[in-house]
């Protein structure tokens, strides 16, 4: 098996990113779509597991995004960034409309072993085993387009907010990669029920598509307001659960969703 390290020996750059894809329910998808953002091509889900300095703080977290469209441009709708690094929270949320949230991430790779787990709120949602099987094809540069959603709901005292101080707008997260190194892993992802992260009820798994490390070499970001959405429309989705856009209640997840903590996996 070859390697191609970025950067020393142990530097935290050195480390990969694991990328998992499934397929979902296309309807499972569509429901968690704002008006004006339309399901992509594939009812994919995909899940970036890493650590990576942000800036230059060693940052845990994982990413969930789902295949959709805005104006025409394929891309990938956010769900959520669960980071294991407070001081980037609110910042991300207030001024890009980045949906991050706290999370725990255990993940490693050792050997040809890939393991990773994902903790919210004492629940465990994600959960990936795999080894990996050595060098994938050769990737050429490739363009990705994200869909956030920046919005401020009106200021509000004894009763939901009706309005917005800041109506929603798409924010499009324009990013170009090359890759340094990528391998193949044969694993396993599990799903775990979470009144925090529903992955495994608002996005149940029909196959495990791929999943793979990478070592990927950043060539461009642009992050802009590409547009305003439906601020009517948009409503039934201003409530979600902490910084992330899953569907709750004032913030909080939905009394028939939430469990107790305690009696988590």
């Amino acid at each position: 098996m070859s390697y191609s390290p970025q950067g020393p020996t142990g530097d935290i750059i050195n480390w990969p990113m694991l990328k998992i894809v499934y397929r979902t329910d296309p309807d499972k998808i569509a429901a968690l779509l704002p008006p004006g953002i339309e399901p992509g091509t594939n009812p994919h889900v995909n899940l970036t597991i890493y650590n990576f300095p942000v800036p230059d703080v060693p940052e845990y977290g994982i990413v969930t995004t789902v295949d959709a469209d805005y104006n025409g441009t394929a891309g990938e709708y956010t769900l959520g960034y669960g980071i294991d690094q407070e001081s980037a929270i609110f910042i991300s949320q207030e001024m890009n409309g980045q949906p991050k949230y706290p999370c725990e991430t255990h993940y490693y790779r050792m050997m040809n072993k890939v393991s990773a787990r994902c903790i919210h709120q004492g629940y465990t949602f994600v959960e990936f085993e795999g080894e990996s099987t050595g060098e994938a094809d050769p990737q050429d540069e490739w363009v990705q387009n994200e869909w956030w959603i920046k919005v401020s709901r009106a200021v509000s005292v004894g009763g939901p907010a009706t309005g917005y101080d800041f109506p929603p707008h798409v924010v499009h997260v324009m990013s170009k990669y090359g890759t340094a190194h990528r391998e193949k892993v044969n694993g396993t992802l599990l799903l775990r029920d979470s009144p925090w992260d529903p992955l495994a009820s608002k996005l149940p798994m029909r196959e495990q598509v791929s999943a793979h490390l990478w070592w990927p070499i950043f060539l461009d970001r642009q992050i802009t307001l590409a547009g305003p959405l439906d601020p009517d429309g948009f409503l039934p989705f201003a409530d979600t659960i902490s910084g992330s856009r899953w569907p709750g209640v004032n913030g909080a997840p939905a009394p028939e969703q939430a469990t107790d903590p305690a009696a988590a996996a």
